[in-house]
């Protein structure tokens, strides 16, 4: 294992790989925010080396080996992890030390590793439902994991924690349309290209710039009920933890604005949000996290995508008794 300290690699991991929630980070009271942190490098690293990069650059030496062998190892080191072997990497280290103190379940690993395997395989997404399956291994599945390592424990909570997830990723389509087009990946629903007369690889030609704002518009607009269901999940979180998730919810739901916005031009330049923007969140999400105190949550809509139920079950012959 490396010398240096966990939470050293991990805070060094976030804050080159996304400066958005290392800004919200900041607002979790000190445990909370060192397995986050921690739970975040490992979420990175598998991403990086699934694609061959490092903290989503390009890396000095190519991989030598395929996607689909680095993806078993991902999985094989995840499993040993949870038996308690002892980790010389340090992602799975820290990850060890988070899905052992705050018990994560195996399966929410597990599925996380499941999206990046999508991407490996060039999985096709024909309908929108089949888009936010997507996210949900991506994304919502780190709002589980997430919530948990919060305290979280509540099913409807943890509906909400998902739903987070689902609109960070609906958000993040939308702003990299054009930059995952270059590299050959869509999540569009293929549907949605039909109607709009398009083809996935043809995304990155300006003279489609038109209909790629409306696709985006309309993806922004999808990720409008998850963030309103995310919200109303704040009053199940520590106070600390609804002022840090509430801003994070502000800052990637205002990037989605700027994408909308910006119409044809969203992808002229990276959207995102400025430092005083990011300021002027956290004094809201502040005050979304004090005014969540006490407050009743209305049922979540049913028409929101359902997340798997019964995780362990499905993972229950690849997971290793612990030692």
């Amino acid at each position: 294992m490396s010398d240096k300290p966990l939470l050293t690699h991990a805070t060094e991991t976030i804050e080159a790989g996304s400066k958005s929630f290392a800004t919200a980070s900041k607002l979790f009271d000190a445990q909370t925010r060192r397995s986050a942190l921690m739970l975040y490098a490992w979420c990175r690293h598998c991403d990086d080396v699934t694609d061959g990069q490092t903290l989503g650059f390009k890396a000095a030496d190519a991989p030598t080996d395929t996607p689909e062998a680095r993806i078993a190892l991902l999985r094989a080191l995840t499993l040993e992890a949870y038996a308690g072997k002892p980790m010389r990497e340090p992602n799975f280290a820290a990850f060890q030390e988070v899905a052992l103190e705050h018990q994560i379940p195996p399966a929410l690993a597990l599925d996380h590793l499941e999206g990046f395997a999508m991407d490996v395989r060039d999985e096709r997404y024909r309908t929108f439902d089949d888009t936010l399956r997507y996210c949900y291994h991506v994304a919502g599945v780190v709002g589980l994991m997430m919530a948990r390592v919060m305290g979280v424990r509540d099913e409807a909570v943890l509906d909400r924690a998902c739903d987070l997830g689902l609109a960070f990723q609906l958000t993040n389509i939308a702003r990299d349309i054009v930059e995952d087009a270059a590299i050959g990946r869509c999540y569009l629903p293929e549907a949605w290209l039909q109607e709009e007369g398009l083809r996935a690889d043809t995304l990155t030609d300006r003279a489609h710039r038109p209909a790629l704002a409306r696709l985006a518009a309309r993806l922004v607009d999808e990720a409008e009920p998850y963030y309103t269901s995310a919200h109303a999940g704040l009053a199940g979180l520590p106070l600390r933890s609804a002022w840090a998730i509430a801003t994070a919810h502000g800052v990637y739901r205002e990037i989605g604005v700027k994408v909308k916005g910006a119409g044809v031009n969203a992808w002229d330049t990276r959207q995102g949000t400025s430092k005083a923007g990011k300021l002027a969140l956290l004094a809201k999400g502040a005050l979304m996290a004090v005014s969540s105190r006490g407050a009743s949550s209305s049922p979540r809509p049913s028409a929101l995508w359902q997340r798997p139920r019964a995780q362990d079950d499905r993972y229950a012959r690849a997971t290793p008794p612990a030692a």
